[in-house]
């Protein structure tokens, strides 16, 4: 009775499974099937796909290894200097703030409430000449540029992507038991081994998961480097923008995509690895 009981529950789990299951594979896998079968493809005369086996797209990805380059050196920073400046934050208005915390959230909010185009156009008036440069000029630092290069690209990137670092380790800050730090403070711990060995292990799953959403979409970031790099700092998602869009080069592009997909997964696997052995494997329980 009790075996025939569970071969219900496994149908009825089965059952309520297969629609997202089949909606996964529609969505996800299907398209990634789609573009790995038009990479072995060629160019038709008019652009597009025109059939084919060849792997002489692969052959001719260093073509675009300045995209690559730019994207392996700048996303990863990007993700890191997030980090570094939300987790500050988030500690703060997790542990520190006792009134007003909704408010200090509004407020790291607020920016989604306006176009994301909008607020990246708003910095090219920053970082241009009558912006930040003219301030730093004024404390003697002259001739500094800003648009146009990766350093403009950075700082899009931080503005742009802190809040989406900041939530994660907030959740996880918030949801810690605050005797804790008490019982460690009673055992003789200071501020800083507290932190280290209580605060920054616990709050481990909220800096992956942090990190992953982050660092993934900049992996396909081509709005910000478009706007602020002016055609001079370019990621790979800039590249598949111009190869699907302009030179309709749809086997090639499905070449460097699927090149992306791959060290994106190879990337985040090893990183998952990491983190596992030095969190002791506490840490993939946040993901």
């Amino acid at each position: 009775m009790q075996a025939q009981s569970k071969k219900a529950a496994r149908r009825v789990t089965l059952m309520l499974l297969l629609p997202s299951t089949l909606w996964f594979l529609l969505l996800l896998l299907m398209p990634l099937v789609i573009i790995l079968v038009f990479s072995f493809g060629e160019r038709s005369a008019v652009g597009g796909y025109g059939g084919g086996l060849t792997l002489e797209n692969y052959m001719n990805l260093g073509s675009r290894a300045q995209a690559f380059w730019n994207t392996l050196i700048l996303a990863p920073t990007g993700t890191l200097v997030c980090l570094v400046a939300a987790y500050p934050l988030a500690y703060f208005l997790a542990v520190k703030v006792r009134r007003s915390k909704s408010l200090l959230l509004t407020l790291v909010i607020v920016p989604f409430w306006t176009s994301f185009l909008i607020r990246t156009y708003a910095w090219i008036f920053l970082l241009s000449g009558r912006g930040i440069p003219a301030l730093l000029e004024t404390f003697g630092l002259a001739d500094v540029r800003l648009i146009n290069t990766p350093w403009a690209v950075l700082i899009g990137i931080v503005y742009g992507y802190l809040p989406l670092m900041v939530f994660p380790i907030f959740v996880t800050l918030e949801k810690l038991d605050k005797r804790l730090f008490e019982a460690s403070g009673d055992l003789g711990a200071g501020g800083l081994q507290t932190f280290l060995r209580v605060t920054l292990p616990l709050s481990a799953p909220g800096v992956i998961t942090g990190v992953m959403l982050v660092f993934i979409l900049l992996m396909g970031e081509f709005l910000i480097p478009a706007i602020l790099g002016g055609g001079k700092v370019f990621f790979v998602g800039n590249a598949l923008v111009d190869l699907f869009l302009q030179s309709r080069n749809w086997p090639f592009g499905s070449a460097v995509a699927m090149t992306l997909v791959a060290m994106m997964l190879a990337i985040i696997g090893l990183y998952l690895k990491l983190a596992t052995r030095l969190g002791g494997g506490r840490m993939s329980g946040g993901i």
